[in-house]
C-alpha cells in the first residue's frame, strides 16, 4: 500500500477535547466507557486526540489490542508513557521496562510466583483470611458494612506478610495512607514537589517505604524465609543473575501497590455483583460447600467453575485497568491507518469488554458467557485482556486469582451479601477501577 492510499486519521482537535474535558455530561465525567464509547461511535477505530505536544491515538478492539500487546515488530515502548505517568514515583517497576531489560528482570521476577511457592502463599491466605472473617463476623448485621476499606486493609495485611514475611499490626492503616499518596501522585497533573500537594506526598511515601523496606532487606539476605521478599533476595537466574538492593526496592513497592490495589478493585467488584445477582451468590455457594473444606488451596481453585465464572465476568465489567499506554517508537500500519512515531497509543480494554461485536448483550452480567458451551471470550485471542497481554501481561495474574477465590470460597460459606434492590455501585473507573462509596454492603451470617 503506497503512502497516498493510506486513510486519513479522525482528528479531535485540542479545543474539542478540552471542551469535552470541561463540558461532559455527568456520565462522562465519573465515567471513562462512556466517552471511549461515544468516541468510538462517532470516530471509528482509530481516533486521534490533540493533547499538545503529545499526540495521542485511541486504537479500539481486539484486533488493535493483538497487535500493540504482541508487538512483533518491537515497535511499542511500555516505559515511555508510564514513565511519564508514574515515573518519579515507581521507576523501574516491571511494567516500566521494555526490551531486553525487561526480560531479564520478568526472568528473575518469575522464581518467587512459580507453582511450589505459590501453593506456600496460598496457606497463608487462608489462615488471615479466616482469622479477618471471624472478626468480620462479630460486626455482622449490626450496622452497615463498608467492603472496600475492609477489603483494602486486609489485602495490604496479606501483602505484607506474604509478600514481606511481617505483621503489619497498627501500621497497617498508615501504609494505606501512603498507598494512595503514592497512586494519587502519580496521576497528579501538578508534579511539583511543594508541601501540601499530592505529588509533594507521594515522593515522601516513596521515600518511606524506601526507608521501610530498606531495613529489611539485609536481614532478608541472610534468612531463607518463604516470603517473596527473601526469595527475590535469593533469586537468581541459571547464569548466575541477581537484583541489586535497588532493584529489589523499586520492584517490591510497585508490586506492592499493584497487588494489593488490582485485588482489592476486583473483590470489590464481585462482591457488589454476588449481592445484586443473588441467585449467582446461591450458586457459587453450593459448589464452596461441595468441596467440605473451609480453605482453598491452589490445586482445588480450578474446580469452583461458577466463580471462576463471575470472576471473569467481574474482570470483564470492571477491569482494574481500564486503559493501556504504549509509545510509538517508529511509524507502523494499523489496519490501513499509518501511525506516526512518537505517538501515545492508547488501547482501552474497558471499551473492547462492551464491545457488541464480540460479546452478547455486553452490558449485562452474564457469567455463563465464560461458560465452554458458550466461550465469548474465545471469538477473539484478545477480546478479553483484564491482565494485558504479550511480554507485558501481568506476571501475578495467578496470584491475583488465587487471592480472589481463596477469599470468596471462605467468605461465601459464612455470609450473605447484600445491598438494596434500587442501589447502584458508584464506579471510580481510573486510575484503578474501585467504588466511590466504598460499597456499603449488609454482611448477614448463614
Amino acid at each position: 500500500m503506497t503512502h497516498a492510499s493510506k486513510k486519513p486519521i479522525p482528528k479531535i482537535g485540542l479545543l474539542e477535547v478540552l471542551r469535552r474535558t470541561l463540558f461532559a455530561g455527568h456520565n462522562e465525567r465519573v465515567d471513562m466507557l462512556a466517552g471511549l464509547s461515544r468516541m468510538h461511535d462517532e470516530q471509528g477505530p482509530v481516533v486521534m486526540q490533540d493533547v499538545g505536544i503529545m499526540k495521542m491515538i485511541n486504537l479500539f478492539g481486539p484486533d488493535a489490542n493483538r497487535h500493540v500487546l504482541l508487538d512483533r515488530e518491537r515497535t511499542f515502548s511500555a516505559r515511555r508513557p508510564w514513565m511519564q505517568i508514574m515515573g518519579r514515583i515507581f521507576p523501574n517497576g516491571l511494567l516500566l521496562q521494555d526490551g531486553a531489560v525487561h526480560k531479564h528482570h520478568r526472568k528473575i521476577m518469575h522464581i518467587p510466583f512459580k507453582r511450589p511457592a505459590l501453593r506456600e502463599y496460598g496457606d497463608r491466605m487462608n489462615d488471615m483470611i479466616d482469622e479477618r472473617l471471624t472478626a468480620w463476623g462479630q460486626a455482622a448485621g449490626k450496622t452497615q458494612f463498608l467492603a472496600f476499606p475492609a477489603y483494602k486493609e486486609l489485602t495490604l495485611d496479606m501483602a505484607a506478610s506474604i509478600f514481606l514475611g511481617i505483621d503489619l499490626g497498627s501500621t497497617t492503616r498508615e501504609l494505606n495512607r501512603v498507598f494512595e499518596d503514592l497512586v494519587a501522585a502519580s496521576m497528579s497533573r501538578v508534579r511539583l514537589p511543594i508541601p501540601g500537594l499530592e505529588f509533594h506526598r507521594g515522593l515522601k511515601g516513596r521515600q518511606f517505604m524506601l526507608d521501610f523496606l530498606g531495613d529489611l532487606i539485609p536481614k532478608k539476605r541472610a534468612g531463607d524465609g518463604p516470603d517473596m521478599l527473601t526469595r527475590l533476595c535469593h533469586a537468581e537466574t541459571e547464569e548466575g543473575e541477581r537484583f541489586s538492593d535497588q532493584e529489589i526496592l523499586d520492584h517490591m513497592i510497585f508490586l506492592m501497590m499493584a497487588a494489593h490495589d488490582t485485588t482489592t478493585s476486583t473483590l470489590s467488584s464481585m462482591t457488589y455483583e454476588l449481592a445484586k445477582n443473588p441467585a449467582w451468590q446461591e450458586r457459587a455457594r453450593e459448589e464452596s460447600l461441595a468441596l467440605h473444606s473451609e480453605g482453598l488451596g491452589l490445586d482445588e481453585m480450578d474446580r469452583l467453575e461458577s466463580l471462576t465464572w463471575v470472576m471473569k465476568e467481574t474482570l470483564r465489567r470492571y477491569p482494574p485497568l481500564p486503559i493501556i499506554p504504549r509509545v510509538a517508537t517508529e511509524a507502523f500500519e494499523f489496519d490501513g491507518y499509518e501511525i506516526p512515531e512518537g505517538a501515545m497509543v492508547v488501547l482501552s480494554p474497558i471499551h473492547t469488554h462492551h464491545m457488541d461485536a464480540w460479546w452478547d448483550d455486553p452490558w449485562r452480567f452474564d457469567p455463563e458467557r465464560f461458560s465452554p458451551s458458550r466461550a465469548e471470550d474465545e471469538r477473539h485471542s484478545h477480546s478479553w485482556v483484564p491482565f494485558g497481554g504479550g511480554a507485558h501481561m501481568c506476571l501475578g495474574f495467578r496470584f491475583a486469582e488465587l487471592q480472589v477465590k481463596v477469599m470468596m470460597h471462605q467468605l461465601l460459606q459464612r455470609f450473605r451479601v447484600r445491598v438494596p434492590d434500587d442501589y447502584v455501585m458508584p464506579v471510580q473507573q481510573a486510575p484503578i477501577s474501585k467504588p466511590r462509596d466504598g460499597l456499603p454492603i449488609e454482611l448477614l451470617p448463614l
